[in-house]
């Protein structure tokens, strides 16, 4: 009788296990996949184009006030690679007349080949349309439709044929003697050598002139060391 009741205790056990999971056996656990993400290569550009409805909706009541003299129609608008001061690349904006859009591309073209530092290009629109504002910035920037400094007399950004280099670092000095931006004031000597200083032996000097850009350095009543404009 002890051996029968020891046989149904067996098959009852085996019973109660009927249906239920077997753990797995224990053991270090999987290692995790480790997804390396590569980011995508820097594909530098340098394009001309109309003026964008995106790009118009920014500039509008900014830097394309409604009584602007220009049509858009004779505006570029152009995408920019350039090495920023930490030498990473970017690429930027800007909108130029449509008379000096090639020479544009072209000349940052080559800064970009040689590497040559500019601190940002972006639409003056970023800065609620404020010259004051963007050079503060260091912002490279072209067209934006408003007069001379302390003059009622449009100036040559005011038709896209003028732009601006790394202005705090290559400031405006009207006759006065004011700087602007007045962030610039410590670059307002030009007897020494600093970085970012535009001058006669600059790359961007030379690649301006080369186009037939004449530059703001070059003035006798005032100096504007960040401005090239061509004549047409």
């Amino acid at each position: 009788m002890r051996f029968r009741g020891a046989i149904l205790a067996l098959l009852a056990l085996a019973s109660g296990c009927r249906g239920r999971s077997v753990p797995a056996a224990s053991g270090p656990p999987a290692a995790e996949t480790v997804e390396t993400v590569v980011p995508a290569p820097f594909v530098p550009e340098f394009s001309v184009q109309a003026i964008p409805p995106e790009v118009e909706a920014r500039m509008l009541g900014r830097s394309y006030p409604a009584q602007a003299a220009i049509p858009l129609s004779e505006l570029r608008y152009l995408r920019l690679s350039y090495y920023d001061f930490e030498g990473e690349q970017q690429t930027g904006e800007l909108v130029c007349n449509a008379a000096i859009a090639e020479d544009l591309r072209d000349i940052f073209s080559v800064l970009y080949e040689a590497r040559y530092p500019i601190c940002s290009i972006r639409l003056v629109d970023d800065f609620d349309g404020s010259d004051d504002a963007s050079m503060a910035a260091d912002n490279t920037s072209c067209f934006n439709y408003r007069t001379v400094p302390g003059q009622k007399k449009l100036s040559n950004h005011a038709r896209g044929l003028a732009i601006d280099i790394n202005p705090l670092e290559n400031p405006y000095i009207d006759r006065s003697g004011r700087v602007r931006p007045p962030e610039g004031e410590a670059y307002a000597d030009r007897s020494g050598d600093f970085p970012h200083k535009i001058d006669r032996t600059d790359l961007c000097y030379r690649l301006f002139r080369e186009h037939g850009f004449n530059w703001g350095g070059a003035w006798r009543s005032m100096k504007d060391y960040q401005h090239f404009e061509k004549p047409l």
